[in-house]
């Protein structure tokens, strides 16, 4: 018997071949479409605007984008393509090459994912990699409370653990994540609930709380 093995893509590949319709992901080798609900736009949509706003009011070189793709690199050495719900830019990284389509190979300064069903992805798999790229800082926004761990899955590495306790705490309680990069390039959390103002390296004046954001 003949076993065929389909050919895993490459960051490359995957601009390539992915369709000109709709927003994907590189995972694990394949093409990833990636779809949200209203409200996973509506909280996102807000946050892009009060980023906006907060450019303008202060004059900052960054652009806000929602359709971004960079590449990253697993733990084993794969490369992905990664979309967060929204990306923070520098503007001179972001014109460097005005010709070319959105996608970057350079760290950018803060990466945003509300969580969906596939919220292990967020917690796991891309707080790995955002973090081996250096992204300076990374948002979950966890605007569903979790009932339980829905369609968990195994993993290699001491995440799991690290996950479910830590970064998660009560899962009761919708919250928002903030990951900091520190000097040894580890990512360090701090959580916001309620009227908690969250606090970003990026944005040190920005006013926003966890509610607003929550109940966007």
């Amino acid at each position: 018997m003949t076993t065929f093995t389909k050919q895993k893509l490459t960051f490359e590949q995957f601009l390539e071949q992915c369709p000109e319709e709709g927003l994907y992901e590189l995972v694990d080798g394949e093409i990833v479409e990636v779809r949200s609900t209203r409200n996973h736009d509506d909280v996102a949509n807000f946050i892009l605007f009060a980023f906006n706003d907060e450019i303008r009011r202060l004059k900052l070189s960054y652009v806000v984008n929602n359709t971004a793709v960079f590449k990253t690199i697993t733990a084993k050495a794969t490369e992905q393509g990664r979309k967060p719900d929204l990306s923070v830019i520098d503007k001179d990284v972001w014109r460097s090459n005005r010709s070319a389509y959105s996608a970057l190979e350079e760290p950018i300064q803060l990466a945003i994912e509300v969580t969906s069903t596939n919220w292990e992805d967020d917690y796991i798999d891309k707080l790995d990699e955002y973090q081996r790229l250096g992204i300076t800082e990374y948002w979950i926004v966890e605007d569903t409370a979790l009932d339980g761990f829905p369609g968990l899955k195994q993993v290699s590495v001491d995440y799991l653990a690290i996950g479910l306790r830590e970064y998660l705490g009560n899962l009761k309680v919708p919250a928002v994540f903030v990951f900091l990069l520190n000097v040894e390039g580890k990512y360090q959390r701090t959580q916001f609930r309620g009227s908690e103002r969250i606090i970003s390296r990026t944005f040190p004046e920005l006013s926003l709380t966890a509610e607003q954001i929550l109940t966007a």
